[in-house]
């Protein structure tokens, strides 16, 4: 590894069967020292593919949700001495061949956390399949959590993301959502803690088998967003004092 740092890919898998295989094999094996798997009670098999494919594998004997499962990778991720943490969904929505630009900021230094966004390139997610009723609220939303947060990011809602060792021992990713709001409410606890954050452009690609939240979960995830927000506003006018962003007051 580059700097002799640990990079381990997680894999926050649900029903991935079809895709996982794949994902797995454009990840770079020169990039990454170890890929670990955390399965969330599926109920197609993944986790006796990723045994057989020779991955490190935890299942959840129930569902704990998107969030819930990232919980468990960056604990045990941490626990095998990660330095890098890299997310990598096995759906294969997102390119892995992009591992080594997404952690090379982090390894040398220039920052603390690494997002890809489909958005950095105009029109490139919907060239990718990204249905527009899912790419106009993504920019809106990023706007109004860039507004609340003081950041430039182009996008909040990429699931392909990179952070340190330091941050994941830092902000209390443990008293976060179990659900998708898990990864904006990580967002408001880097900002909290002075963590910098920096972006890549990645391509998306979205078909039939690549998991994918329908219209009902985009709306929850939304209001969701625009409640996280205000917490994180209440709180750091001293009007709230919430656990999760606890470093936002005196």
């Amino acid at each position: 590894m580059p700097n002799g740092c640990k990079v381990i890919a997680v894999l926050p898998a649900y029903n991935a069967a079809k895709t996982l295989a794949q994902t797995l094999a454009d990840i770079p094996r020169d990039a990454v020292s170890d890929i670990l798997l955390v399965d969330d009670a599926s109920m197609d098999g993944t986790p006796e593919i990723a045994r057989r494919l020779g991955l490190r594998t935890i299942v959840h004997p129930k569902n704990r949700g998107y969030g819930g499962n990232q919980k468990t990778c960056y604990r045990e991720a941490l626990a095998l001495g990660a330095d890098v943490v890299v997310m990598v969904h096995p759906d294969h929505q997102y390119d892995p061949h992009a591992i080594p630009q997404l952690v090379a900021p982090i390894i040398a230094g220039s920052c603390d956390a690494v997002f890809g966004s489909r958005m950095i390139w105009k029109k490139a997610a919907i060239a990718g399949g990204m249905p527009r009723w899912k790419y106009y609220p993504n920019i809106f939303l990023t706007r109004f959590e860039n507004w609340c947060l003081g950041l430039h990011l182009t996008e909040y809602h990429s699931g392909f993301r990179a952070y340190s060792r330091r941050v994941l021992e830092t902000v209390p990713f443990q008293l976060n959502a179990d659900g998708f709001v898990f990864d904006t409410e990580i967002i408001v606890q880097l900002v909290v803690a002075g963590f910098r954050i920096q972006e890549i452009p990645i391509s998306t690609r979205y078909f039939k088998d690549a998991s994918s939240v329908g219209l009902g979960g985009s709306l929850r995830y939304g209001l969701d967003i625009i409640a996280t927000m205000l917490r994180y506003g209440l709180t750091r006018a001293g009007l709230l004092r919430s656990p999760q962003f606890r470093r936002a007051y005196p």
